[in-house]
């Protein structure tokens, strides 16, 4: 699953509480038996803090440190920016996703799983195209096994050739889904960003 650590439009502060969290969530996640694999962030203003950290969690108590993480989070020091700030509560907004899209890998590797999920089935072909298409089994269809996505193809005479174009077909289709959905899960973790609550935090630190 995803967690996202984010100061939101926070000032240089929050960005700096965000660094403290995740020295924080390192070490929880490493007593939790969690891998916690930082994949995406975006630099705050100040240099060694952070506007938004994304996290990739594995391991069975993943939704465990999830959960710790999930809601406001306030942390307490005083500003190492504006020493003469009043301001010593600083508020962070942390937020899970569920793992809508697979695990970060190379290309290669996501490919490689995918093809050995497509289950073939031969078929006759239909339409026009005379007695040869309508007598013979030349048509393929592929199927998805884990998303149920199927794709038929039957342009070519030979079954082979339909089933090598229909596994292609069927492998850019998986694709396109599959960065159709990563970017709605980016819009939502930018949306994450603008709805950071300033109180009723989940965790208080202190320092």
């Amino acid at each position: 699953m995803w967690l996202q650590l984010s100061a939101a439009q926070g000032p240089a502060e929050c960005c700096l509480a965000v660094a403290k969290a995740a020295k924080e969530l390192a070490r929880e996640a490493q007593s939790l038996g969690v891998q916690a694999q930082l994949v995406e962030c975006i630099d705050g203003p100040e240099p060694g803090t952070w506007r938004s950290l994304l996290y990739w969690l594995e391991g069975d108590a993943r939704q465990v440190l999830a959960d710790r993480w999930n809601g406001s989070i306030q942390w307490t020091f005083a500003s190492p920016y504006r020493p003469a700030h009043k301001r010593k509560n600083w508020f962070i907004g942390g937020k899970a996703f569920p793992a809508s899209v697979s695990e970060p890998s190379s290309s290669n590797q996501s490919s490689s799983r995918q093809t050995d999920a497509i289950h073939y089935q031969s078929c006759k072909a239909s339409g026009a195209g005379g007695q040869h298409v309508n007598t013979t089994d030349s048509a393929v269809r592929a199927t998805h096994v884990a998303t149920g996505l199927s794709v038929k193809v039957q342009t070519e005479r030979s079954q082979h050739a339909n089933k090598r174009l229909a596994k292609a077909l069927l492998l850019h289709k998986l694709e396109q889904q599959r960065l159709e959905q990563e970017a709605d899960d980016k819009a939502s973790r930018r949306l994450h960003h603008h709805q950071v609550e300033r109180g009723r935090p989940v965790r208080c630190f202190k320092e």
